[in-house]
Formats: C-alpha cells, structure tokens, sequence
C-alpha cells in the first residue's frame, strides 16, 4: 500500500470498494482487516481513497467480496488513474461529481451559455437537454433526474458556501419558453445570496469556459470543467492557482448581491410585460 495526496476519483473508487464490502459481505471494516491480515487502517484509507493498494491488495479485496476476475480487470483499469491529477471521465458518467460536490466545503462555479446545473429548475433543465439535441425521452427524464439529485446538497444540515457567478448570456438565452424562463429567472432570485451576475460587456469572460472550484476540510482543492466530450478533474497546483485568478476576477467585474438582485427582478418583470413575445435563442 502507497500513501499518496487523495483526488476525487480516488476517494470515488474508494467509497466504491466500500460499497462492494457492504454489499456483498457481512464484514465490517475491522472484520474485513481481520479477513485479509491487514492493519484496520489500511482498509480505512483505502475505502477513504487516500492510499493506492497494490495489485494483490486489491485482488483480495475483491475476491473476499465475492468478484472474479473480470470484474478485477474492469476495476484495476479504471483504478490505475485514480491517483492522477488530471482526469476525464465521460459525460455522462456523474458519481464521481456528485461525490466531490457533497464533500465540498466551498462552491465556486462560473457559467456563461446557462444556468449552473446546482441551480436550475427541473422545466429549464429538461428544456436544456431538448435544445442540446437529447432526442430520447428516457434518456432526458434520466438525465433530469440525476440533475435534480444532484441538488440534493441544498438539504444538508451544513450546506457547502457557494458563490455562482452566471454571465448574463445565460439570462438572456431563452431556453424553452416564457414560464420555463420566468421560473427560472425566480429560482436565481431566491438564491440571489449566493448568485453574482457578470454583465453582458464582459465580453472577455464570455470567451472562458465553465469552470468550478471546489474546496474540502481536509482534501486539496480541485477545480472541475465540462464539454459535450469529457468531464476534465485537476487537481493540480497550476490548475488551481488559475482557476482561483480567473475567479478574483470574476468577483471585481461581476456586480454586487443587490445589483444582482435587481438586474435578476428586471428579467422577471420583462418576461411578464411580454408575456408572448416571441422566442428567440437570445432575449
């Protein structure tokens, strides 16, 4: 077993070895100690990701829970890159962000083409997927469902401290129509506490792309970007320090609580003066 700095995916295969255990066997974490011959802290950081087991450690682990060897080869694949700083996952894959936002502390996000996904209604975010070219309905109703869990974070007795910073392109992008919109732009203004409008003459920061970072009590920070291809993890110390410049800047352009407040009630006021206006992929 190698002590190594913990990284998101590997406190995510950690916790999936965990699951393993419990599902699949009536051991405890000492009981599972005792089974293989090991030290009860052993099995606790690597069920915690914050060591690398070795080949054979993990070929026990897995055989006491009952898995064969395909399984083991599955897993070991995806476990040699659980230590790297950098890592991409495929779109679709979300346990391994779910985890880091349950565990975060602190929630810095920037969005420029649309609402951060922690704060989007359930309508916008199923119109989101329709306009993104999600054509079947099932797969819609998944993803919209896992979305939605994902905001499950919002019911934690200790909520993480967030701030999200949404380019005002985002407001002005009509996904859907006038009532997806409004209710929409009433979420952001419930939550205007912790929602930083950056204004449409911005346009420098309109050419970034999204970026979020997140901070843990006792993990490295990690900062997180998504496309249609890839969900990108870096942990890395460049990444964070950029990350953290681009967000200072973000908090001197961006306007302040109340501004943010106003310009969020000026968006509702002008969907209910025109209720049934056309739409267009720009306000």
């Amino acid at each position: 077993m190698t002590a190594s700095i913990s990284t998101a995916y590997s406190r995510d295969l950690g916790d999936e070895l965990r699951r393993l255990r419990e599902n699949n066997t009536s051991f405890g974490g000492r009981a599972m100690a005792a089974q293989l011959g090991w030290d009860p802290s052993k099995v606790s950081n690597i069920e915690t990701g914050k060591a690398r087991p070795t080949e054979v450690d993990l070929a026990q682990y897995l055989a006491t829970c009952g898995k064969g060897i395909e399984f083991l080869q599955d897993f070991a694949d995806r476990y040699r890159h659980a230590f790297d700083l950098y890592f991409a996952q495929v779109p679709e894959n979300l346990r391994t962000l779910t985890m880091v936002e349950n565990m975060a502390t602190k929630i810095f996000a920037y969005e420029i083409l649309s609402i951060p996904g922690l704060l989007q209604t359930e309508t916008y975010a199923h119109a989101l997927f329709v306009e993104t070219g999600c054509e079947s309905v099932e797969d819609i109703k998944k993803f919209v469902a896992l979305r939605m869990e994902r905001q499950s974070i919002w019911r934690r007795p200790y909520r993480p401290e967030c701030v999200f910073y949404v380019h005002e392109l985002a407001l002005q992008m009509r996904i859907g129509d006038v009532k997806v919109m409004e209710d929409q732009y009433l979420r952001l203004l419930f939550n205007a506490h912790i929602v930083r409008i950056v204004p449409a003459n911005a346009v420098g920061l309109a050419l970034h792309s999204p970026v979020s970072l997140f901070e843990f009590g006792k993990a490295s920070p990690l900062a997180y970007s998504e496309t249609d291809l890839a969900k990108v993890f870096a942990q890395d110390t460049s990444a964070i320090k950029s990350s953290r410049t681009l967000f200072e800047r973000l908090d001197a352009v961006a306007l302040d609580e109340e501004q943010s407040r106003s310009m969020l009630a000026e968006y509702v006021s002008g969907l209910r003066e025109d209720p049934h206006g056309h739409r267009t992929d720009l306000a």
